[in-house]
């Protein structure tokens, strides 16, 4: 029989947040989850917002495979922590769950996002985040599926040189992130898939199209500055920002032709573009070169933009480049700042993408495509599981002690999934308690009980 851990005070020095920690976090997206209508005619064998539970169960748990997570179903301590822990009474086998999640629509779960974030405003804690006045919102696109094989109407298709068919999926994450900090909170993630109706495939400008208004509908009073690549240097997604109240920073890189970087070059010598020199954290050698008011290019004379040339020496002898457009009024008491917050795009992809590619999280395993939305299903319960994790990170006591006593998160993932196992887990304060202690000094004998 698995021992049993009992529910333990909370530590002297810790404290469990009531509504930014596990229990408090699952206990919102249950009742998100709640409200999502279910598909299916007929009188279901699983509630639908148990299946989608359980999915979530899957993600946070980190298992490498959805047969993995199903081996365990029949286990009496499986069965109990589910329940006590993600509040699901009964789950279903791996293909009940495929086939119940293939069929919701992924825009369905968006809700929980919103909520999550409105809860993370209500409690302040977005105001760590403010960076020039604004809250920074990176974006960009990633593959979440490929396959020569296994497709499904939303499968955009890729044809090879020599003939074969590869289908495929991505996504465009928009995470909340900040220069100092290495916690990134993600937003709903908008599928990149093709969409009803149309026979050519999507793409990431049209994705944009759709999340940029959906961002805004969902936070309409949140002032945000999103960090985008230079594939959105261009006039109709620098109209799309600014018709729906967004500032930007998007990296820029400008042919030495074009006329953004020829009026630049050409106001040094009128003064309207200014120089900086400065260092680097490291003590190197670093220069800004900034000007206002340039138009973007000959076609489009009437968006204009301000501009900065940025360059720093490495340590390595190499000089690193960076410059990017802005609809920040620049100065030279902002502009570094400014390079700072363009230069925190890339925690889209270190902190977000490579994070759930390659710390656990197996981002493009295929865990079930299904013949509608079980592939862009997966992938967005698997945000939502990477966004508790970043928020207790952030906000949690007794998970920044557990994840404190591992050299790595796949470590931590891996002791989690071992005593989620192995013991009857009461609480989530127990089960972070004995992962921080030990038996040992949580007091607590082999077998679970505390000891006289």
């Amino acid at each position: 029989m698995p021992a049993k851990l009992p529910s333990l005070p909370p530590h002297d020095s810790l404290k469990l947040r009531k509504t930014l920690s596990a229990p408090g976090l699952l206990e919102r997206v249950r009742g998100c989850f709640s409200e999502v209508t279910d598909h299916r005619k007929t009188k279901p064998d699983y509630p639908l917002v148990d299946v989608l539970m359980s999915g979530l169960a899957l993600f946070s748990l980190k298992d490498g495979s959805l047969l993995q997570f199903d081996k365990q179903r029949g286990d009496k301590a499986r069965r109990h922590n589910l329940k006590t822990l993600f509040g699901i009474p009964d789950a279903p086998c791996d293909s009940q769950m495929r086939t119940v999640l293939d069929g919701v629509k992924p825009q369905h779960l968006r809700p929980v996002f919103r909520s999550i974030h409105q809860e993370l405003q209500r409690q302040g804690i977005l105001e760590g985040y403010r960076f020039l006045g604004k809250y920074l919102v990176s974006a960009d696109g990633t593959g979440i599926f490929s396959s020569g094989a296994v497709c499904c109407p939303d499968c955009c298709t890729k044809t090879h040189k020599d003939g074969r068919e590869e289908y495929y999926h991505q996504m465009l994450g928009a995470v909340l992130v900040h220069p100092d900090k290495n916690t990134v909170l993600p937003f709903f993630p908008e599928a990149i898939t093709k969409q009803d109706g149309s026979m050519k495939n999507d793409c990431e400008h049209n994705a944009s199209k759709r999340l940029i208004p959906q961002l805004r509908q969902d936070f309409p009073r949140m002032g945000m500055i999103l960090l985008q690549d230079a594939l959105s240097c261009n006039a109709p997604h620098i109209r799309l920002l600014k018709s729906n109240g967004y500032s930007f920073i998007i990296t820029a890189k400008a042919r030495r032709d074009s006329l953004l970087l020829k009026t630049v070059l050409e106001g040094l010598a009128n003064g309207s573009t200014q120089e900086l020199a400065g260092t680097t954290g490291k003590k190197l050698p670093c220069g800004y070169r900034y000007a206002n008011g340039i138009p973007l290019n000959h076609a489009n004379q009437d968006v204009r933009v301000n501009y900065i040339d940025y360059w720093e020496e490495r340590p390595d002898g190499t000089t690193f480049i960076y410059d990017c457009v802005t609809d920040i009024p620049l100065t030279a008491d902002n502009v570094a700042d400014v390079v700072r917050a363009g230069r925190s795009r890339w925690k889209v992809e270190n902190e977000t993408f490579n994070t759930l590619k390659n710390l656990g999280y197996n981002l493009e395993h295929n865990y079930g495509h299904g013949k509608q939305h079980l592939s862009t299903v997966f992938a967005t319960l698997m945000m939502l599981a990477f966004l508790i994790d970043q928020i207790q990170e952030a906000c949690c006591q007794y998970f920044q002690a557990a994840r404190a006593r591992f050299h790595s998160r796949t470590a931590l993932w891996e002791k989690m999934r071992g005593m989620f196992r192995e013991h009857l887990i009461g609480d989530w304060e127990s089960f972070y308690a004995a992962i921080i202690w030990g038996y040992e000094r949580a007091n607590l004998t082999p077998k679970g009980y505390r000891s006289g």
